[in-house]
């Protein structure tokens, strides 16, 4: 395994607790944690970390090879260690912090590693289906220098209705998987229905009153008048106009 270098020099007494001071001078402030062993803090330079950042994509789940400068004993000690948290401005992003923790290169330890798709599904393209991630990440027991970058899941073949469980996931030789083997970690499912509303359960616009039907009334019925009735109510009229 190659080598992965970063260059830090330790905080003297003066410079430990003054964070903002550090960064102020685009330094960042770091610790060194070992089993064991008493902290290391450190500072790197802001520019050289955001290069190292940006060239091994975070830093994260790999082997650093730290080259700690000790000024005032004039000597250049090299630590192995992995990132362990990155502290950053919630606003801009700025990192603000780096926790390492140093590791024997002999010895096995556990780590989170990423899970990734890789490819279409089937069951997507062909029937809408959607792919659906339930488990983002595991954790692996391993040598530091066997850590994998990420574990890539083939899912080109799933239909809807498969599923990936952490028994089926592979990893490299000398890597532990230490997570439930049966928990679900893809789904394809079918697509979701939406709620169809029918064109007749909705009203129109002046359709919310009941229809009136007018029709003639029959003889007999309440509210109707007999025949002899309405002609007597007109012969008044009639006699009125002889008279004129």
């Amino acid at each position: 395994m190659e080598a992965i270098y970063l260059e830090a020099n330790v905080r003297d007494a003066s410079e430990v607790g003054k964070s903002k001071a550090l960064r102020k001078n685009s330094l960042v402030p770091c610790v060194v944690y070992g089993e064991g062993k008493k902290t290391l803090p450190l500072k790197i330079e802001r520019g050289h970390l955001i290069k190292f950042m940006h060239a091994h994509h975070g830093g994260e789940n790999m082997v650093i090879t730290l080259k700690v400068s000790f000024p005032a004993a004039k000597k250049i000690e090299e630590k192995p260690v992995i990132i362990k948290e990155f502290q950053k401005h919630p606003v801009s992003g700025e990192i603000l912090h780096v926790d390492f923790n140093e590791v024997s290169l002999t010895k096995k330890i556990v780590v989170k590693v990423p899970i990734a798709a890789k490819g279409d599904p089937i069951g997507v393209k062909q029937d809408g289906g959607t792919l659906e991630q339930v488990i983002w990440e595991i954790e692996v027991e391993c040598l530091p220098t066997q850590i994998p970058e990420k574990i890539q899941v083939e899912v080109v073949n799933m239909k809807i209705g498969d599923t990936v469980h952490v028994k089926e996931l592979g990893v490299p030789e000398g890597v532990t998987i230490k997570h439930e083997l049966e928990a679900i970690v893809f789904s394809l499912v079918a697509p979701h229905k939406d709620e169809v509303v029918a064109s007749e359960a909705v009203p129109e616009a002046g359709a919310g009153e009941p229809e009136v039907i007018k029709k003639e009334k029959k003889v007999g019925e309440e509210g109707a008048e007999e025949p002899a009735k309405a002609e007597a109510k007109e012969k008044p009229k009639e006699k009125l106009r002889e008279k004129l």
